[in-house]
């Protein structure tokens, strides 16, 4: 017997909160797509079915690390796999699936989203496609997970796109700026062939992030007598 009332209240809540605003803004769409965070040896993940723009806390269902239901009234999303996998192998703190408009375009056409811009380096550089297999399968999750090795990002052939993260937050940040990504690659593309950034540029911009601790805020330094 589950017990909906009592685990993960601030999780279930939060992952109802990303969802509801990837829904905003474009990257859920419907029921398709699924959030999880983990909280120790728990994870709260989104219901299979649920309307994600619109998704409450009570529509999130609570697994333990063999996938148990141990909270939650709802079967979990039939993705469950795929995110246990992450867990496992990677340790993550979350994990967001969609089936973002641009994301999932670029899956069905190319074989890698290149390094075009340096803001991909937040997500490990190239973007891996995984090869397509039918959703829920083993076999999609294992091929996902093989494309994420080394990466907070991957696509999923003719599917959509998974990305990420050590906090829901940031699984979610990754999510809108793989699509914004896309979005880019897209647009280069229809202009003409996209420069990619080679290895050597791209250690320039690792380096002059470590160097400015890029993307975080500085307070301006007093010009000293």
């Amino acid at each position: 017997m589950t017990d909906s009332s009592s685990a993960l209240v601030q999780e279930r809540a939060a992952v109802a909160d990303v969802c509801r605003r990837l829904g905003a803004a474009g990257l859920l769409i419907g029921t398709s797509g699924n959030v999880s965070v983990r909280a120790g040896d728990r994870i709260a993940v989104t219901a299979t079915g649920a309307v994600l723009a619109q998704l409450t806390a009570g529509q999130v269902t609570v697994v333990d690390l063999d996938g148990q239901v141990v909270a939650g009234t709802l079967e979990p999303t039939s993705e469950l796999d795929l995110h246990l996998g992450v867990y496992r192998r990677f340790g993550a703190g979350a994990v967001v699936h969609t089936h973002a408009p641009m994301a999932t375009a670029l899956s069905c056409v190319v074989d890698e989203l290149p390094c075009i811009h340096y803001q991909l380096l937040a997500l490990g550089g190239t973007v891996r496609v995984a090869p397509y297999a039918t959703f829920g399968t083993p076999e999609l999750a294992e091929s996902v997970l093989a494309a994420l090795d080394g990466r907070s990002a991957a696509l999923m052939a003719n599917h959509g796109s998974v990305t990420v993260g050590p906090t829901l937050d940031k699984a979610a940040e990754n999510a809108l700026l793989l699509e914004w990504a896309c979005g880019v690659y897209q647009h280069a593309a229809a202009l003409g062939t996209p420069r990619v950034l080679d290895e050597r540029q791209q250690l320039a911009v690792i380096e002059a992030a470590i160097a400015r601790n890029y993307g975080t805020t500085r307070t301006l330094q007093e010009d000293k007598p």
